[in-house]
């Protein structure tokens, strides 16, 4: 058996909720490792939904251990609204299926506060942030003047990162006219909600270090996309952590080995909230009914993304980054209705052909994508379950996906329904 990292191949929102679902189903283990509160992974279990924004995927299933990594930062107050949120859908959630990494950052009142002012002010400039406070945690995580779950145990130690962590926020806070944070009231907030929270605190690499030896299924859970990593995506429009799949080793605690298997979850086409860079985006009618037909509105903000063709070139330039194994290609029945459909395969910047996404945000802007065009299939797919089944037009564009992003497809997904899936490989079990 093997141990799976999901990642999206594009800017998140590729229906990684589905595809977790059936893979939490399968594993022992569920690890989120890096991300806030900000996931937005949409699970139906027994026709119950759930629509998780911190809490692993595997918190909803019985007899699954769900663990929430280092490389998470933690709003602690929407962490306990999630909780109560599931529990009142009949999910048990204790210390024993629940574990914390004792070292993982906190989001707090401050981080989202700053965070929309910026967001605010910033004009053309906007990143589209959640702002939930996120980005600002992890500047203080690096500045070294975060506060973590395990400064929770010791009021003492709790005063003393307050003080640190409280001097540069009212600095800027004072620079912009607004009120200061108040120490002693902040930090009576955070003790009387301490002894929840440290309740699931464990030291993570210990606990999955322990898994390993017994053999079990590990699935680490990503959320955003590749293209928002804050290395290799589409900066400065990315989110403020590591999206690609070898941040899972860096954030839950144990090496690079631990990962055996990495399954991008790719969209058939492609979409894009927040602003930024998109070669392949749709302002026309074709647009709006790709948006349509794929009800393409973001599960946590509700915001409605940004439509266009398949990116080939994203995202075979995303599966080299991120070591991906296979591909989960989601949304296919959403095409069912074009008569032509198109993939990237080229850019052209400044009259000369390129095969990848530049790293200079003002060239990421002036690219333009070079289309193969398909005959669409104009019949239904949804609910297909063999490859065989689905129209020949079909199968031809998926072959050429295929070929062109050199990587191999695992699972075909055909309506947002868990059971209708194509499934090719078994990434568990490859």
């Amino acid at each position: 058996m093997k141990n799976i990292v999901v990642v999206g191949s594009q800017w998140g929102d590729e229906g990684k909720g589905k595809i977790v679902d059936w893979l939490s189903s399968e594993a022992d283990i569920v690890i989120r490792f890096q991300g806030g509160h900000n996931a937005g992974h949409t699970l139906v279990i027994d026709g119950v939904t759930y629509k998780l924004r911190l809490l692993p995927s595997g918190i909803v299933r019985k007899n699954k251990i769900s663990i929430i990594g280092n490389g998470v930062v933690i709003d602690p107050w929407a962490l306990l609204d999630e909780i109560e949120e599931i529990k009142n859908k009949g999910v048990e959630v204790t210390e024993k299926n629940l574990i914390i990494s004792e070292t993982a950052t906190l989001i707090l009142p401050f981080h989202k506060e700053i965070d929309e002012i910026r967001e605010d002010s910033a004009g053309i400039g906007k990143i589209g942030t959640t702002r939930r406070g996120i980005g600002p945690a992890y500047e203080d995580k690096v500045g070294r003047r975060s506060i973590r779950v395990m400064d929770l145990i010791s009021e003492k130690n709790l005063d003393e990162r307050l003080v640190t962590v409280l001097s540069h926020h009212n600095a800027i806070r004072k620079g912009l006219g607004r009120p200061i944070f108040e120490k002693d009231k902040l930090k009576k907030e955070l003790l009387e909600i301490a002894p929840i929270i440290l309740k699931y605190s464990q030291p993570v690499w210990k606990k999955i270090d322990q898994f390993k030896n017994e053999g079990k299924k590990i699935l680490f859970e990503g959320a955003q996309g590749i293209l928002l990593d804050v290395d290799h995506g589409t900066y400065p429009f990315v989110t403020s952590s590591n999206t690609v799949a070898s941040s899972a080793a860096t954030g839950s605690g144990c090496g690079p080995n631990s990962i055996n298997y990495v399954l991008g979850i790719t969209k058939a086409y492609t979409t894009r909230v927040g602003e930024g860079p998109f070669p392949t985006e749709l302002l026309d009618d074709l647009g709006e009914k790709l948006g349509k037909r794929g009800k393409e509105f973001g599960t946590v903000t509700s915001r409605k993304r940004r439509c266009g063709w398949f990116d080939g070139v994203l995202v075979r330039q995303t599966i080299k980054i991120s070591g991906i194994d296979g591909i989960a290609l989601t949304k296919l029945d959403v095409l069912d209705e074009f008569e032509e459909i198109k993939m990237c395969i080229a850019y052209s910047l400044n009259g000369k052909e390129i095969d990848y996404l530049p790293a200079a945000v003002e060239d990421q802007i002036k690219v333009k994508p070079i289309y193969k065009t398909f005959i669409g299939w104009k019949s239904s797919t949804q609910g297909i379950k063999e490859f065989n089944d689905l129209p020949n037009n079909a199968k031809i564009y998926i072959k050429e996906l295929e070929k062109f992003i050199e990587t191999k497809i695992s699972s075909i997904s055909t309506s947002p329904e868990r059971e209708d899936t194509i499934l090719l490989e078994n990434p568990f079990n490859s």
